[in-house]
């Protein structure tokens, strides 16, 4: 079974400048700095402003509940992938991809991203797939909310890194 979320956030920062730090490699590497876990995998960036960015996060065991690590094999990895292309009429358009390790589950979500004057608001809805016996249901509503604190904080991150780096 499945989840599914609808996220809308608002940023001070308009479509074009967040796409604009979206193609900059130093702002991914700052988002992920903080994080001593994850890694900037790779990021390519195409001559119509396409950007597909990959990250991964590395977690230890220690951080699972006992009844999860059951049924991860090893440290569990979790593979991040954000592609985001503007479609020539003042919006960008994001899909976003986390998959877990050992095929534990997945969250995909379509985005977009709309002016709102000079500024911007994130529409992201997706599913939140954890395929884990017992607790899988419990998981996926404990993400959903963890999504709806994270991708609000991300696009806060985000608009503070341009207002630092413009």
């Amino acid at each position: 079974m499945s989840r599914s979320f609808e996220i809308v956030t608002e940023s001070a920062a308009s479509v074009d400048q967040i796409h604009a730090a979206f193609v900059r490699e130093d702002y991914w590497r700052d988002r992920v700095a903080g994080d001593g876990s994850s890694t900037l995998d790779s990021l390519r960036v195409d001559a119509d402003g396409v950007v597909d960015v990959q990250i991964t996060q590395h977690l230890g065991r220690q951080i699972l509940p006992a009844l999860v690590a059951n049924f991860v094999p090893g440290d569990l990895k979790l593979v991040y992938r954000e592609t985001w292309r503007p479609t020539g009429d003042g919006t960008v358009r994001g899909q976003s991809r986390v998959l877990a390790s050992g095929g534990l589950g997945s969250t995909r979500a379509e985005n977009w991203l709309t002016p709102t004057g000079a500024a911007s608001q994130l529409r992201a809805t997706g599913k939140v797939e954890v395929k884990i016996p017992l607790v899988g249901g419990k998981l996926e509503k404990s993400i959903g909310s963890s999504l709806e604190a994270s991708i609000p904080a991300t696009l806060r991150y985000t608009t503070r890194w341009i207002a630092e780096h413009t």
